[in-house]
C-alpha cells in the first residue's frame, strides 16, 4: 500500500475522478437546460375541466404545465373549502387557460379536488396570435369576406390563415424595406441641410434641391404607403368564430393569427413535424408580447455581431501589448508593473468596465464625436449615447488582458534559437516576428480569443450600460448605407434572460423562455468557440514544420 501511494497513482486516480465529476456535472446541467427549453415547444395536449368551487360549476380549458402536491393545511389556510378531503397532501395543477381578453390570469392553479371530469376533447383549435397570447377553442365558422363557411372549416381556415400570413409578412417587408430607406435618406438629407445651414454653406440652390428631393420622396411614400394600407386592409379581410370555455361565440380576425393547431388530434409525427417548426419559429421570429412570445432572432445577431466586433477589436490590440511585452520591453521594474496591472485587471469586476465604458467611451468619447463630425444631429445624440460599438470596445477592453497573457505564454514558448536563427540568415527582427515568431505563436492566439469569446457572450451587466436593450426596432446591419450601423443599440441573448426571467410581466409563462434562451447562448458560445478551435487547429498544423 505504502509503495503504491509512492508510485503517485491515488493522485492520479483523484484527478481522474474530479475531471469525470466535473464532466458529469456540465453535461448535468445542460441536459437540464435542454431539457427544460426544449420541451416547452412541443405540443401538449389541450384539456377540458369541469370544476365546482364553492357551489359554483365552470369550464377551464387549456395546457396543464406543471403539478405539484402542496400540504392540505396550507391550502385549508387560505380560506379554501376541501369538504371532506382528509389527506396530508392535495395535489394541483398549472394550467395555461389563453384568452387573455376574457380570462384574468393566463395561468391558474386549480386543485384536483375542484376537479369534476378531466377530457381532452377531439377538434380542439390552438390559435397562435400576435397579440394576447394564445386562444384556446371550438372552430364554428370560417367568415371569407362575409362568406360564412360551415363545411370544411378546416381546409378554409388553412387557406386564409396562410393567406393572412403572406400579407402580413408582405406589409412588414414594405414597412421596414422601402417605406424605411426612404424615411433613412429623409433623416439624411435633413441632416445634411441642416449641416449646411450651420456651416453658412446654405445656398438658395441647395435649398431647392433639397426640397425637390424630399418632394420625389413624399411621393414615393405616399404611393407605398397606400400600398401598405391595402396590404393591411386584405388581411383585415376575413376571421372566425370561435367558441371559448364559457360557451360564448368569440370572432378573432385572421389577421392577428400566425397559426393554429389541433393537439389533440395529432400524432406523434405530426406532433414532432409541429415541434421542428415551433422550435425554427423560436430561433428565426422577432420577440413580441413582452418577450415572453414569438422568437429571439434579434439576440441571436445582436450576440454574435457583438462578439465578432469585439474580437475585431481585442485581437490586434492583444498581440501587439504582448509582443511589446515579450520581445521588446526591458526586464525591468516598470515592465514587471505593467504585467502585474494586467494581471490584476483580469479580476477587476464587469461592472466596472460598464462604467467606465458609460463614462469614457459613451459620454467623453461619443459626445466629443457628435461634437466634431454631428452637430448638425444635435442634441440629439449620435455616438454620444449608448451603442453596438461602445459594448464592445467596453467588452475589449474587459477580455484584453486574457488575449495579452495566452499570447505572451505561447511566445515564450518559442526557443530563442529561432529567433537568432533568423537573424543570422540576414532577418530584421520585424521580418523575424512577422514571418516566424507570430505565425508560431498564433495558436496560442486564438486560445486567447477562444477565451475572450467565451467570456464577452455571457456577459451582461457592462452591457446594460452601453447598449443593450429589451427591445432593439432595427439591427445594426442592415441595407441603408454605410450597411453597418455601429451606433445602434441591439438585443443580446444574455441581457433577454434576464428580461423575461426577472421582469417579465407574467413569470410561469416566461420560465421555459429562460431554459430555452440559456440553452440557445450556450449552443452559440460553443458554436463560436468550435469555429475558433478549428482555426487554431489549421494554424496549428500549418505552422507545424517551423516547430522543428
Amino acid at each position: 500500500m505504502n509503495n503504491w501511494f509512492k508510485s503517485g497513482s491515488p493522485w492520479i486516480w483523484l484527478t481522474g475522478g474530479a475531471v469525470s465529476i466535473s464532466l458529469i456535472s456540465v453535461i448535468g446541467l445542460l441536459a437540464l437546460i435542454a431539457w427544460r427549453g426544449l420541451s416547452f415547444f412541443w405540443p401538449s395536449e389541450v384539456v377540458q375541466l369541469e370544476l365546482e368551487v364553492d357551489g359554483k360549476q365552470s369550464i377551464v380549458i387549456g395546457e396543464i404545465y406543471d403539478r405539484e402536491n402542496v400540504p392540505t393545511s396550507r391550502i385549508l389556510a387560505t380560506g379554501a373549502d376541501l369538504g371532506d378531503y382528509n389527506e396530508e397532501f392535495v395535489e394541483r395543477l398549472l394550467v395555461k387557460t389563453g384568452n387573455r381578453e376574457y380570462v384574468e390570469l393566463d395561468f391558474r392553479w386549480i386543485l384536483t379536488t375542484d376537479i369534476k371530469s378531466q377530457s381532452a376533447p377531439e377538434e380542439m383549435a390552438v390559435f397562435e396570435r400576435s397579440k394576447n397570447g394564445n386562444f384556446y377553442g371550438y372552430v364554428e365558422k370560417v367568415i371569407e369576406n362575409g362568406q360564412v363557411h360551415t363545411t370544411d372549416k378546416v381546409e378554409k381556415l388553412e387557406e386564409l390563415v396562410e393567406r393572412a400570413v403572406s400579407l402580413n409578412e408582405q406589409a412588414l417587408d414594405l414597412q421596414n424595406g422601402a417605406i424605411g430607406h426612404i424615411n433613412y435618406e429623409l433623416e439624411r438629407a435633413r441632416l445634411k441641410q441642416r449641416s449646411y445651414e450651420l456651416n453658412g454653406e446654405l445656398t438658395q440652390e441647395r435649398i431647392q434641391e433639397y426640397e425637390k428631393f424630399k418632394a420625389e420622396q413624399k411621393a414615393q411614400y405616399d404611393t407605398l404607403e397606400k400600398a401598405l394600407f391595402k396590404l393591411r386592409d386584405q388581411a383585415k379581410r376575413d376571421q372566425v368564430i370561435v367558441k371559448d370555455m364559457r360557451g360564448e361565440m368569440v370572432k378573432i380576425p385572421l389577421y392577428q393569427v400566425l397559426d393554429f393547431t389541433f393537439p389533440n388530434d395529432m400524432g406523434f409525427f405530426s406532433k414532432l413535424g409541429q415541434y421542428f417548426i415551433q422550435l425554427g419559429k423560436f430561433v428565426s421570429d422577432d420577440p413580441r408580447e413582452a418577450n415572453t412570445e414569438g422568437g429571439v432572432f434579434p439576440a441571436i445577431f445582436g450576440t454574435v455581431f457583438m462578439v465578432m466586433l469585439m474580437a475585431v477589436i481585442v485581437t490586434p490590440f492583444g498581440v501587439v501589448a504582448a509582443i511589446y511585452l515579450h520581445e521588446y520591453a526591458a526586464k525591468n521594474a516598470v515592465t514587471k508593473m505593467i504585467r502585474i496591472a494586467v494581471i490584476n485587471l483580469a479580476g477587476v469586476p464587469s461592472i466596472v468596465y460598464g462604467v467606465f465604458g458609460l463614462g469614457f467611451f459613451v459620454y467623453m468619447l461619443g459626445g466629443s464625436l457628435d461634437q466634431l463630425f454631428y452637430p448638425e444631429a444635435l442634441p440629439g445624440p449620435t455616438f454620444g449615447t449608448p451603442g453596438v460599438m461602445w459594448s464592445a470596445l467596453t467588452l475589449a477592453i474587459l477580455t484584453l488582458p486574457v488575449v495579452i497573457v495566452s499570447t505572451e505564454e505561447g511566445l515564450s514558448r518559442i526557443p530563442s534559437s529561432i529567433r537568432q536563427g533568423s537573424l543570422a540568415l540576414g532577418a530584421t527582427k520585424a521580418e523575424t516576428l512577422w514571418r516566424i515568431i507570430v505565425p508560431m505563436a498564433s495558436p496560442a492566439i486564438m486560445t486567447g480569443l477562444i477565451l475572450a469569446v467565451a467570456r464577452a457572450a455571457g456577459e451582461v451587466a457592462p452591457l446594460m450600460l452601453v447598449g443593450v436593450v429589451k427591445m432593439a426596432p432595427t439591427l445594426p446591419l442592415d441595407g441603408n448605407f454605410p450597411f453597418m450601423h455601429l451606433d445602434r443599440k441591439f438585443m443580446h441573448l444574455g441581457f433577454h434572460i434576464y428580461d423575461v426571467g426577472f421582469q417579465s410581466p407574467n413569470v410561469e409563462a416566461a420560465r421555459p423562455l429562460v431554459y430555452a434562451t440559456a440553452f440557445l447562448l450556450v449552443s452559440v458560445i460553443i458554436a463560436l468557440n468550435i469555429t475558433a478551435i478549428g482555426v487554431r487547429n489549421h494554424l496549428r498544423e500549418k505552422f507545424k514544420v517551423l516547430e522543428h
